[in-house]
C-alpha cells in the first residue's frame, strides 16, 4: 500500500531541454548555493534513468568519472560539481537510479507488497518515486529540495520520472526551471530561437509548464533573444536567465544573482524573505577572486588512459585549478593519451610541462606509456603525483629500474609476473560480482613520516581520503623498496595496507587514494596544493 508522506519541503525540479551535456549539474549546485546563502536548507538530488543500480560498473569514456562518496556510493559526476559548489559532502540517498526504482518495484511485487493488483509504471512506479522524494526531503529536514533529471526530455529512460514530477506538483510546491541551448549561427550572427520553442513543446506536452528558461550560450543572450523566447514559452522575461560562458564556473551563482533569480526564485516558491549572508557571498566572492586572479603560470601533463573525454578526469582537472588558486597560480593541463608514450621517442611530449600526473583507471591499455611517463618524472627531478593506479605504476617502475626487479608489474596487468609489486586484495579474490566491491569510500590514513611530502601536505599525522580500487601495494616488498630508497610515507591505521609512497630526491608522491574528490574552492586537497607549489619550483 502506498503511504502518503506529509512534508513542508518545496522542490525545485531542473529538466534538461534538446541535449545533454548543457552543465544542469551546475545550475543544480548554483539553486543551491543561492538558497544556502539566503539561510535555507537546501540540498540536490540527481536521478538517472539507466537501468544500472549505480554508476560503479559504468566505462568513464560513456559516462565519465565515477564519483565515490564517504559513505562508499559510486555516483554520478554531477556529485562532484555539487560537492565543490556547496562545499557539502553529499550521500548516496540523493542518488537514484531507474536501475534502483525497478529493483524496489520488483522485490516489493515479489514479496507481495501490491495484494495481487498487475504492476505497472503509472501509479506504482510512479508512487514510489514520490515517496522516495518525500522521504528524503523529510528525512532531511529540508526547505528545499532541488532535484535534477538526468538526460533530456524526450528520452524514454527519464519518462517514468519526469511524469512522477508532473504529479508531485499536485500535491506539492513545486518550482520547475528548463535549461536549453542557444545556438548563435555563425553565418548570419544571429541567436537562433527554434530548437527552444520546439523543445518547450516537447516540455509543455509531458503536463509540464516551466517557470524558470535557463538559456546555455557560448555568449550573453540578447534582449530581442530573450524577448522572442517570452512570446513563445509564456515565460515572463524577468524569468528567463542568461546562462553563457563564465571565466569560471564557480562565478555562476553570483552571475545568476545579478540577475535578480534569486529573489525571483524564492517568490515563485512562497518562501519567506531572508537576508542574504554577506560573509557566504564574500565566501564565493574570494573562491572566484582568486581562481581569476592568478598570476603565474604553470603548464601539469596529465598522462591517462581516457584523455579523449575529459569528463573521465573532472575532479582532477578541478582539482588542479583549485590547487593553483591556492598558490596563487593559473594552471594549464596537457593532456596526454599513455598510449602514445609507450614509444618512447614520444617522450618529448614531457619537455614543456612542469609536473605531471598519472591517474586512475583500469586494465592494461596504456599502462606502458604511464610507466615511461613516470620514469621520465622521476630521473628527470620533475614533481610527480600519482593518484591510485598512478601510485601503484610508481612502485612498478621503482621495483623496475631502482630494486632491477625485471618485468615487475602488477597482477591484474600480469598475473604471472614473477615480482607481483601490486596484488589483489585477499577481500577481492571471491568476489562475484564487480559493483560496490571494491574498496571505496572514505578509508583513515596514518602518515608515518613527518619529514615526508605527505606530512608536509596535510601537516597532521591521521587523515581521511576517499577510495575506488581492488589491487593494493604487496607487503611483501615493502623492506625491498625501503632498502632501495622508497618512502613508505602512509598505511592503514593498522599497518596492514600501503597508502602512500615517496621518492626521497625529489618531489615524487604516489596515494592509493583519490584526493580529487574532496577538492573545494577554497578547500584544495593538500596534495594538489603542495603538488602545484613544486612544480612552480622546477627549472
Amino acid at each position: 500500500m502506498f503511504i502518503k508522506i506529509i512534508v513542508q519541503t518545496k522542490f525545485v525540479v531542473v529538466l534538461g531541454a534538446l541535449m545533454s551535456g548543457m552543465g544542469k549539474g551546475a545550475v543544480v549546485s548554483s539553486i543551491v548555493q543561492i538558497l544556502d546563502i539566503r539561510g535555507y536548507k537546501a540540498l540536490p538530488l540527481k536521478f538517472d534513468g539507466y537501468l544500472n543500480y549505480d554508476c560503479g560498473t559504468m566505462n568513464p569514456y560513456r559516462h565519465g568519472e565515477v564519483f565515490v562518496l564517504d559513505d562508499k556510493s559510486e555516483v554520478d559526476m554531477d556529485f562532484g560539481t555539487y560537492e565543490r559548489f556547496i562545499k557539502k559532502d553529499m550521500t548516496g540517498d540523493l542518488s537514484l537510479t531507474g536501475g534502483k526504482l525497478f529493483s524496489k518495484l520488483i522485490e516489493k511485487e515479489r514479496k507481495g507488497g501490491y495484494l495481487g493488483k498487475d504492476v505497472q509504471i503509472i501509479p506504482h512506479l510512479t508512487d514510489e518515486i514520490i515517496n522516495y522524494v518525500k522521504g528524503i526531503a523529510k528525512g532531511k529536514k529540508l526547505d528545499v529540495l532541488v532535484i535534477e533529471v538526468g538526460g533530456t526530455v524526450g528520452d524514454i529512460e527519464n519518462s517514468y520520472f519526469i511524469e512522477a514530477m508532473r504529479q508531485l506538483s499536485l500535491q506539492e510546491k513545486v518550482i520547475f526551471v528548463a535549461l536549453t541551448y542557444v545556438p548563435t549561427m555563425a553565418a548570419v550572427g544571429e541567436q537562433k530561437t527554434k530548437p527552444t520553442q520546439i523543445a518547450f513543446r516537447s516540455i509543455m506536452n509531458t503536463g509540464i509548464n516551466p517557470d524558470f528558461l535557463f538559456c546555455r550560450s557560448e555568449n550573453e543572450i540578447l534582449d530581442n533573444t530573450i524577448e522572442k523566447l517570452s512570446l513563445f514559452t509564456n515565460i515572463k522575461k524577468d524569468y528567463i536567465i542568461d546562462d553563457s560562458d563564465q571565466q569560471s564556473i564557480y562565478y555562476l551563482p553570483l552571475h545568476f544573482e545579478k540577475q535578480n533569480f534569486g529573489n525571483n526564485l524564492i517568490n515563485k516558491l512562497n518562501l519567506e524573505e531572508k537576508k542574504v549572508s554577506k560573509s557566504k557571498l564574500d565566501s564565493i566572492k574570494n573562491d572566484v577572486g582568486k581562481i581569476l586572479g592568478a598570476k603565474e603560470n604553470v603548464k601539469i601533463a596529465v598522462v591517462g588512459k581516457y584523455v579523449e573525454l575529459k569528463d573521465a578526469y573532472a575532479s582532477i582537472a578541478e582539482s588542479v585549478i583549485l590547487g593553483g588558486a591556492a598558490c596563487n597560480t593559473k594552471t594549464e593541463i596537457k593532456w596526454i593519451e599513455s598510449e602514445k608514450l609507450e614509444n618512447i621517442k614520444n617522450l618529448d611530449l614531457l619537455k614543456d610541462v612542469k609536473g605531471v600526473i598519472v591517474p586512475g583507471g583500469f586494465g592494461n591499455r596504456g599502462i606502458e606509456g604511464m610507466i615511461n611517463a613516470i620514469t621520465y618524472a622521476r630521473e628527470n627531478k620533475i614533481p610527480y603525483l600519482g593518484i591510485c593506479l598512478g601510485m601503484q605504476l610508481m612502485a612498478v617502475e621503482f621495483a623496475r629500474n631502482v630494486c632491477k626487479l625485471k618485468n615487475a608489474n602488477s597482477t591484474e596487468f600480469n598475473p604471472n609476473a614473477k615480482y607481483k609489486i601490486v596484488h589483489l586484495m585477499t577481500s577481492q579474490k571471491n568476489q562475484r560480482y564487480k559493483g560496490a566491491t571494491m574498496r571505496l569510500g572514505a578509508w583513515d590514513c596514518k602518515i608515518t613520516e613527518n619529514n615526508s611530502i605527505a606530512y608536509g601536505a596535510y601537516r597532521k599525522n591521521v587523515i581521511s581520503e576517499r577510495h575506488r580500487h581492488r589491487y593494493e601495494f604487496n607487503n611483501n616488498y615493502r623492506k625491498l623498496m625501503e632498502k632501495n630508497g622508497l618512502l613508505i610515507s602512509g598505511t592503514t591505521p593498522d599497518n596492514m595496507l600501503v597508502e602512500m609512497i615517496e621518492w626521497k630526491e625529489s618531489f615524487g608522491i604516489g596515494t592509493q587514494a583519490h584526493p580529487e574528490l574532496k577538492s573545494k574552492p577554497g578547500m584544495p586537497a593538500p596534495l594538489f596544493k603542495s603538488f602545484i607549489n613544486a612544480c612552480k619550483k622546477t627549472k
